[in-house]
């Protein structure tokens, strides 16, 4: 099974999550998200007998290459063995997920895949951010480091989360002032949501590089840009101040 630990919250794992945990003989863990909701279930007092292989990756460093853990999945389950593949947030966001079912598929192993809960979208909702709201913002995009973001349009009432962004956050924050959003644009930094270390940055795309330097912020992280941020309550008074809603125009009832 392909399963989603969600953002690192043993409590946002979902039910189906929990009982294919429960009901495996080897786990194949990353290391973002999942081996914190396995501490955090084990902290709970669910006891998983399932043997647990370490295949995390960290930024710049992959221990196991992708290729290994594609065989060691077909390996595992060719053995006989019940094994879950558990995948921080949700498998099928950045995850790589599709990849490593179509490789066990392509070596007769049927893979189940259950979703999880994707930062993208959980870890602002720690800052109190929602991605779109009435009248500020009715669409987001969903992005990563590695992605050409000089390729997004919209302008500030469409929300762009980064993710894996802290590397590149100045030249992000540089590309996106150039366009529609504008150098005042609102921006936010999430960091290690869900962890000890839980903090949040909030500035402008003209300021958000020099902030994150000044604050050490480090990776684990997630970016947020546009003028939902400013409905944080982490956002600084003026900042709030500068984002209006714009409320729908009703038409009138017809008598």
């Amino acid at each position: 099974m392909l399963v989603g630990a969600g953002p690192g919250d043993a409590g946002l794992l979902t039910l189906r999550g929990l009982r294919a945990l429960q009901q495996a003989d080897v786990i194949v863990a990353d290391r973002l998200g999942a081996r914190a909701v396995l501490d955090g279930l084990a902290a709970e007092g669910y006891a998983l007998t399932a043997e647990i292989v370490d295949v995390g990756k960290s930024p710049g460093h992959h221990a196991v290459p992708q290729d290994a853990i594609n065989a060691l999945l077909v390996q595992l389950a060719q053995s006989g063995k019940a094994v879950v593949r558990l995948k921080g947030g949700d498998p099928y966001v950045f995850g790589r997920g599709l990849e490593e079912l179509a490789h066990c598929r392509a070596h007769g192993v049927e893979v189940t895949v259950v979703s999880g809960v994707t930062s993208a979208v959980s870890v602002p909702a720690l800052a109190g951010i929602p991605l779109t709201h009435r009248g500020i913002a009715t669409a987001f995009t969903v992005v990563t480091a590695h992605d050409q973001i000089s390729a997004l349009g919209g302008a500030r009432d469409h929300t762009v989360v980064l993710l894996m962004g802290v590397g590149t956050l100045a030249h992000a924050a540089l590309t996106l002032s150039r366009g529609e959003r504008g150098a005042d644009c609102p921006v936010a930094i999430v960091e290690d949501g869900f962890g000890e270390r839980q903090r949040v940055t909030v500035g402008t795309l003209a300021t958000i590089a020099h902030q994150a330097a000044s604050r050490g912020v480090r990776s684990p992280a997630v970016v947020v840009v546009g003028d939902v941020v400013a409905l944080s309550p982490f956002a600084p008074a003026e900042l709030a101040a500068s984002v209006a809603v714009k409320e729908p125009v009703l038409g009138k009832a017809s008598s």
